[in-house]
């Protein structure tokens, strides 16, 4: 679909075949959301059908996620009506919703660390026998609700002990508990990679052909083009128009998201060998996750791991950052470094970007500047005495350089949209000028401008000539992005590719198969 014919659409909206004779499950007339002089959501109409999947895209901040909370009881809209089949409700909290049968399925992990897997997926709807808590009955149909998505974590385990990919499948079980008319997808694969995004992707489709409705958020436009029968754009608050999936690429999409057209996503690769080796780790082994690992990483390189959940990747990097419990050989410019914390690692020279900015990350409920320079407090605070202006001046400096948006330097970090959480997350690790930078899913749940971003700032940091390692459960983001591929598969590397190699089928058959080499 050309250009031309993509933006032409904007103002009128085209229909997937004709509309279906039953009426929608879901019709929001005129929706609109303001936080005090703030308009985040303005006059959004949307029909959503039954047995139709309604994709809803656009950049961060676009309102995609103010739409949700309006539409399951999160928050209640300054103007405009919610019908479902027919009838007009509002909502003043979600459970209000849930009994009209709207179903929010949460990007953020909303459960209770403190209690088992099958205690949360049974929450506030315990069975009961003999007046009793069965949770006999609860443990075995966790295992079975759980088994559906791929997920075959026990039951009885601690929710804060399992890891953040099944946490949100079993968040995922919880929603999908009950039937529900509509059913909302918000980045639902954000941490999940190969075989789970397809069974839950397989999941979705058979929601639709039970007859559900679903509205499906996510920034990986390649789900969008596989599942969507409807596609609508959200940009800057309003709506842009509704397409029909079949009609658009994923560039169509993404003009559509930003409103111009975007280069290409992927910034050239350099040529010329990388340099000296800068991280060698020899015959490390992080008890229970990883064992014989060894790589070497070298400067002015971009180095991927690939491997799906489970593979041992984000605990290696733990282990070498002083992060978990581990022993081996790690050299950092040809000297022999003992990391036993995360500041003798960031002291050696290694910058560590958590996938889990959120929760690990960032202080979500304090101010930017203290998020920004908490690395690196003794430059900015000598003798525990505070420099505020010195921070403020460092703030006012990433901004610019990472090209972080706000309305304001007094926000709170939980206030940010996540491609700039992950950009200030970035500008705070840089601030202590690493060798060596990590960086754990890189564009987890952000848009497809901000990824071109944070594309091009890892190229910067090579350019430089430091090294950078990307762990990333996108393997065509590894392909695009990196000089080498290690694939890992439990907790083993298993092979690496380059040039030639680098591809879908190689990587998966290293992350999956018992080779240990890319097939010749």
């Amino acid at each position: 679909m050309s250009a031309a014919v993509v933006l032409q659409s904007e103002k009128d909206d085209v229909r997937h075949g004709e509309r279906p004779k039953m009426g929608p499950v879901l019709h929001a007339e005129g929706l609109s959301k303001d936080y005090g002089p703030v308009t985040v959501l303005s006059n959004v109409t949307l029909d959503v059908f039954p047995g139709e999947i309604h994709a809803i895209i656009g950049e961060n901040g676009a309102g995609k996620s103010t739409f949700m909370r309006l539409l399951s009881g999160y928050a209640e809209p300054t103007s405009g009506t919610i019908e479902i089949a027919g009838r007009n409700v509002r909502f003043s909290k979600p459970e209000h919703a849930q009994n009209s049968g709207i179903v929010l399925v949460h990007q953020e992990i909303l459960l209770a660390d403190g209690l088992t897997v099958a205690e949360n997926l049974f929450l506030g709807r315990e069975l009961m026998r003999n007046g009793m808590v069965d949770d006999r009955t609860m443990r075995r149909l966790a295992v079975e609700k759980l088994s559906e998505l791929g997920c075959h974590v026990k039951p009885n385990r601690l929710v804060r002990d399992i890891s953040l990919a099944d946490r949100q499948l079993v968040q995922i079980a919880r929603a999908l508990l009950d039937d529900y008319k509509l059913v909302i997808f918000d980045e639902p694969t954000a941490v999940l990679t190969g075989g789970e995004v397809e069974r839950l992707l397989a999941l979705i489709l058979q929601l639709k052909r039970h007859g559900a409705a679903v509205l499906y958020i996510s920034h990986r436009l390649d789900e969008v083009q596989r599942l969507a029968d409807k596609v609508s754009v959200l940009r800057d608050g309003k709506l842009v128009g509704t397409y029909a999936g079949s009609n658009l690429s994923q560039m169509d999409m993404a003009r559509l998201m930003v409103g111009r057209d975007l280069a290409a996503l992927y910034p050239q690769k350099r040529n010329g060998a990388a340099g000296a080796p800068s991280l060698e780790v020899q015959g490390l082994v992080v008890p229970g996750y990883a064992r014989d690992i060894s790589f070497t990483a070298r400067k002015g390189e971009i180095l991927g791991f690939a491997g799906m959940i489970g593979a041992g990747r984000t605990e290696v990097f733990e282990g070498i950052m002083g992060l978990r419990a581990a022993h081996g050989t790690v050299t950092l410019d040809g000297q022999t470094i003992d990391i036993r914390s995360p500041r003798a690692a960031m002291d050696a020279g290694i910058g560590y970007l958590t996938e889990d900015r959120k929760g690990k990350g960032l202080l979500l409920q304090e101010r930017l500047a203290p998020n920004l320079t908490l690395s690196a407090l003794t430059r900015f605070h000598p003798s525990l005495v505070m420099r505020r202006a010195r921070e403020q001046a460092a703030l006012v400096d990433a901004v610019d350089t990472y090209d972080i948006r706000l309305k304001t330097l007094g926000v709170r970090a939980g206030q940010l949209s996540g491609g700039n959480q992950q950009k200030l997350l970035l500008a705070k690790v840089l601030l202590t000028n690493p060798s060596v930078v990590v960086i754990d899913e890189p564009t987890r749940g952000i848009d497809i401008a901000n990824k071109a971003q944070i594309y091009a700032f890892v190229h910067r940091l090579v350019g430089e000539g430091r090294t950078c390692i990307v762990v990333s459960s996108e393997m065509q983001e590894l392909i695009g992005l990196c000089d080498r591929i290690l694939v890992m598969r439990e907790g083993r590397i298993t092979g690496e590719v380059s040039g030639d190699r680098m591809t879908e089928h190689d990587i998966a058959l290293l992350a999956t198969s018992n080779v240990t080499t890319a097939a010749e």
